[in-house]
């Protein structure tokens, strides 16, 4: 798993989501998904913040999003982690609460 990465939604995974505020706003972590994800990272995983929150075209926007997300993670004892809205070869799994999961090669739904 060294050569990869974990993805980890951002609101509504990692932090409680109630609605949108602001780009400043982000909720209070999820305890749960907080402490599997400073375990990822103790164990030597390569965690990334997966969120919609950084796909804008504006790079300014982005940053300032960016740095609120890192401001977030010191908050709550995790590194400044990477954030991105955009999958790679690299990601092995990813954790969020509007994915419906999918046999592989099948079209089946995973109940």
């Amino acid at each position: 798993m060294s050569s990869g990465w974990i993805g980890v939604d951002l609101d509504g995974t990692l932090a409680v989501y109630d609605k949108w505020v602001d780009i400043t706003h982000i909720g209070k972590p999820v305890p749960k998904m907080l402490e599997r994800v400073k375990n990822w990272i103790k164990n030597g995983k390569t965690v990334k913040i997966f969120t919609a929150r950084v796909s804008s075209n504006d790079s300014n926007l982005n940053d300032e999003i960016v740095s609120h997300i890192h401001k977030w993670c010191e908050e709550n004892d995790l590194p400044a982690l990477e954030v991105t809205c955009k999958k790679d070869f690299g990601m092995i799994t990813l954790y969020d609460d509007r994915c419906v999961q999918v046999r592989m090669n099948t079209g089946e739904l995973v109940e």
